[in-house]
């Protein structure tokens, strides 16, 4: 951000400072442990969250920014073809993905943001979750970016953005939605003896394992939420 011309600079920031606003009095919402997606170092991270809406991204990117660090959320390109939903990633340092291919520019993106220091923020579902019985795909790759990048997954999940707009609804409603961060997964926790595609599969099912455990928990103690 540095590197910004300075009006973008002050754009950015003013942007943030009003979503920041707007999403906290919409869904009052905080991070809960969010000390666990950096740790004492503040090292960067690659992030996975499970997704049920796209009002999620506003806490994650604005939470990350009141925190003074830089999260680039990586997308689908096919949204690059809305001009303001463009503009928008853009802003906040979206990384565009062509979904179905070995995306390497997008790979490489994600790897220097890492060794920039900044995060990186993926929701592997690929898609919004909207019920419990919608089938569930999740991509993997994270843990390459990881790997690439030499940085830890750090799993969080959320819980309550799925019932902000009602079936047939286009308006999103205020309502508290909660946000809880989860112990980072490492290469270095792996299994020894594992080949390193072994060890990279590793990883990625093990964080995916904690996100969903941690959506879980949130689901318990908040009955009736999704």
């Amino acid at each position: 951000m540095a590197e910004f011309p300075l009006h973008e600079r002050m754009i950015y920031t003013f942007v943030m400072a009003v979503l920041w606003v707007f999403s906290k009095l919409m869904w009052r919402w905080r991070v809960e442990d969010a000390e666990k997606l950096h740790g004492s170092d503040g090292s960067s991270a690659v992030i996975i969250c499970n997704h049920t809406s796209m009002a999620e991204v506003l806490p994650i990117i604005t939470h990350e920014w009141a925190a003074h660090r830089r999260v680039r959320p990586i997308f689908k390109s096919e949204f690059n073809k809305a001009g303001i939903v463009r503009w928008a990633f853009a802003l906040a340092g979206g990384i565009p993905v062509d979904r179905g291919e070995a995306d390497m520019s997008a790979l490489r993106a994600a790897q220097h943001a890492l060794q920039r220091g900044e995060d990186v923020l993926i929701f592997p579902e690929g898609t919004r979750i909207r019920t419990d019985d919608q089938p569930v795909e999740v991509h993997g790759g994270f843990a390459l970016i990881a790997q690439m990048g030499k940085a830890p997954v750090a799993p969080m999940a959320v819980c309550g953005f799925r019932d902000i707009t009602p079936a047939g609804k286009k308006l999103m409603r205020p309502k508290k939605c909660w946000l809880r961060a989860g112990d980072k997964v490492s290469f270095a926790d792996a299994p020894e003896g594992l080949k390193r595609r072994e060890r990279t599969q590793w990883v990625e099912d093990e964080a995916v394992r904690r996100m969903y455990a941690i959506r879980d928990e949130l689901r318990r103690e908040h009955p009736g939420r999704y």
